[in-house]
């Protein structure tokens, strides 16, 4: 039994479900491809004392959840996040339904900045509230305790225009992150009102844990061409809060 755990897990950790879709390249997207592409999510594990491996019930539970995960491939992509991951772990906030996730939000004097952004973005959280996630978002914190900031800056130097950095403990539970969106395209073009809304939208989806699907007709594709979530966004984030944080290996 043990020889086919092993087995199981050097499986589920390279294998990419059949007939899987070309994977998404590294650049990232947000908005239409009539605009500049997004940054993907990047993350961060918060240093900390490495525990001793995994035990046998640890193996059989992760074995389970690959299972799950590749099961849910074509309705959802969360098969292809973890195998394109760099650690083969699950990202994601824990117990955060009752306890809402602490958000800074400001405005700024930057160029073609202007304060209806602020209410594009609160627009886009309340997009993902709909969905069902069990996270929710205080978007009045105070800038002392926020865990998570949103910034604003007008231009990238590379081909994006928004950019979430994510930090998150050895067992995959996100702590803090940093959302910037920009007021221009990588073009110069200045974004308007709905289109830092359809930014928004994509960097909380990597806020909330996600990564990129390799279907166009996602909002979660690198470059991406639709300005709402689409059902198997929604069906992703859903499943990756159902399943536990943590490796998967």
């Amino acid at each position: 039994m043990v020889l086919a755990v092993g087995w199981d897990l050097i499986r589920g950790h390279h294998a990419t479900p059949p007939g899987s879709p070309p994977q998404a390249a590294a650049a990232d997207t947000a908005v239409p491809s009539r605009r500049a592409p997004t940054r993907s999510q990047a993350g961060t594990e918060i240093t900390s004392v490495q525990p001793s491996g995994p035990s046998y019930f640890d193996l059989l539970a992760r074995a389970e959840i690959r299972r799950r995960i590749r099961a849910s491939y074509p309705l959802t992509y969360l098969a292809v996040i973890v195998a394109e991951s760099s650690d083969s772990m699950l990202h994601r906030w824990d117990d955060r339904g009752w306890r809402p996730v602490r958000v800074y939000l400001t405005g700024d004097t930057i160029a073609n900045f202007r304060p209806v952004f602020v209410d594009a973005v609160r627009e886009a959280f309340a997009r993902w509230a709909q969905t069902g996630v069990p996270v929710r978002f205080d978007l009045n914190a105070d800038s002392s305790d926020a865990e998570v900031r949103f910034g604003w800056r007008t231009q990238f130097d590379i081909d994006r225009t928004g950019e979430t950095d994510l930090e998150w403990d050895r067992d995959g539970h996100l702590r803090t992150a940093q959302v910037t969106i920009a007021t221009f395209d990588p073009r110069g073009h200045p974004l308007g009102p709905d289109d830092v809304r359809v930014v928004a939208l994509h960097e909380i989806g990597h806020l909330i844990g996600l990564d990129h699907s390799p279907d166009s007709t996602d909002l979660m594709y690198a470059k991406a061409v639709v300005r709402d979530l689409s059902t198997r966004d929604v069906r992703t984030a859903q499943l990756l809060y159902e399943l536990a944080p943590g490796s998967l290996r």
